[in-house]
């Protein structure tokens, strides 16, 4: 099991440093309803990354058996695929980057997080964490690593939950971090919050090239 938190842990910190989520947590946290929005927006982030990695896991399972030893073709065809996938986006992120005197453009929708309830919060914690293009390749993967493992089922549980923890840990910080002391957290959350802003698409840009090629390098090895 060690060796397979091991390989699975490089995905679990490209979906922890995840800028934009992480951006929306800081705004959530920044506004009148802070804690409600804040502990939804946690849980839905959550939920969202153990349900996917759960569910590549268990659709892992209808691969042909083969012996734990031996190669898995079909697992690193797969891999190959995402790989190439997460390197697509690197170069359409490092593309995106704006120019030194150009102001870098957020979505659209975190205008909207100061009027967002907790529900809402939870949801788009769901949709940042599990249907984010970037988010759901690396769960993709991380569920493939786990299914073709070999391993038995309670172990396998036990590689998702420490999966989890890990890249939840992102947000899981600073919203704890607001809830024990939130006067304190307010300055350094919105100095973090202009920084992400001026550099996420450079810092999305170089971890999708190394998990690309980290996943790539996972897809040869099934061969």
């Amino acid at each position: 099991m060690g060796p397979l938190i091991g390989s699975t842990l490089p995905l679990a910190i490209g979906i922890a440093i995840s800028p934009v989520p992480l951006i929306a947590a800081i705004l959530m946290l920044l506004s009148p309803k802070a804690k409600s929005t804040g502990v939804g927006f946690l849980l839905g982030w959550v939920v969202g990354i153990a349900v996917a990695v759960a569910v590549f896991t268990l659709l892992s399972s209808i691969l042909p058996a083969t012996d734990p030893d031996a190669t898995h073709p079909i697992v690193g065809i797969i891999q190959l695929v995402l790989g190439v996938l997460l390197f697509l986006i690197g170069v359409r992120q490092w593309r995106s980057r704006p120019r030194p005197d150009e102001e870098p453009k957020l979505p659209g929708w975190m205008k909207a997080i100061d009027t967002m309830t907790a529900m809402r919060g939870f949801v788009l914690g769901i949709l940042l964490s599990a249907v984010n293009p970037k988010n759901l390749l690396l769960a993709v993967s991380a569920g493939l690593a786990v299914g073709s493992s070999g391993i038995v089922a309670w172990q396998q549980v036990i590689a998702i939950v420490v999966f989890v923890l890990i890249a939840a840990s992102s947000i899981v910080i600073p919203v704890v971090a607001y809830l024990a002391a939130s006067n304190a957290m307010r300055g350094p959350l919105d100095t973090l919050r202009q920084w992400l802003a001026a550099n996420n698409a450079t810092i999305m840009a170089v971890l999708m090239f190394v998990l690309g090629a980290v996943v790539i390098g996972k897809g040869i090895a099934q061969f």
